[in-house]
């Protein structure tokens, strides 16, 4: 990966907007793919998970060189991509949504827990799951998986153009995750886009106020009347929003 483009502020306005917030904003955009399929958080009580993406590309296993003695070799894909992946970014593997063999296991989250990275995706499955809930990391897969990668998969790529749950993802790419899933933002949209998420949230979260005391959605949302305006305005100011 190449030298970070994401600033401190960007990130730290990404960790408090949703994905779906995000959707949004990128599809006014034209983007319409870009929230990875079939991927939830091992743990949903985590703070959002944000960085730039470091990639692991599996292909389907060849078993006569796929054997459990490459993992001897410390070159091998997937032992060097934990080893590199940039403290801040976030790994995101190509498992070829099939969760029927391990992208990873706890051990190797750990060890990237400890070297700083934000969060690991895949599309595929993780083994010893109940173990990397508990850990002080973002993690997202399709569901729990107990078999090695090496029955199934094949480590072949670190950091180059992906798919992940069906959604392109290119090294730099900024990752966000949430409660609900992991959306992949153009490195080039990032900043554009965690703005205008941030105003996104400020008026979603007036007008879920507003709904909740029993305020009609038909000129609040969206707020074709001015006086939706002027009370966003307001209200706003008391909250310094």
């Amino acid at each position: 990966m190449s030298e970070t483009t994401l600033t401190t502020q960007t990130r730290e306005k990404l960790m408090g907007v949703s994905t779906a917030t995000l959707s949004t904003a990128l599809f006014k955009r034209g983007l319409r793919n870009q929230f990875i399929q079939e991927v939830s958080p091992l743990d949903p009580e985590k703070s959002n998970m944000v960085g730039e993406a470091f990639t692991l590309r599996y292909i389907p296993a060849r078993e006569d060189l796929n054997p459990i003695t490459v993992f001897q070799d410390p070159d091998h894909p997937q032992r060097a991509a934990v080893e590199q992946c940039p403290a801040g970014a976030v790994m995101v593997i190509d498992s070829r949504r099939d969760p029927r063999a391990a992208s990873a296991g706890s051990i190797l989250i750990s060890r990237m827990m400890v070297r700083g990275v934000s969060g690991v995706v895949t599309d595929g499955g993780f083994r010893d799951s109940p173990e990397i809930a508990g850990l002080d990391i973002p993690a997202y897969h399709q569901r729990p998986s107990a078999p090695t990668n090496l029955t199934l998969h094949q480590a072949i790529d670190i950091n180059v153009p992906i798919g992940c749950g069906d959604v392109p993802v290119f090294p730099g790419d900024v990752i966000v995750g949430d409660g609900e899933g992991v959306i992949v933002i153009p490195a080039h949209l990032a900043d554009e886009i965690a703005d205008e998420a941030v105003e996104m949230t400020a008026f979603e979260d007036f007008v879920t106020e507003e709904v909740l005391a029993g305020r009609s959605i038909i000129g609040l949302y969206p707020p074709t009347k001015q006086q939706s305006k002027d009370d966003f305005a307001a209200w706003r100011k008391r909250r310094g929003r």
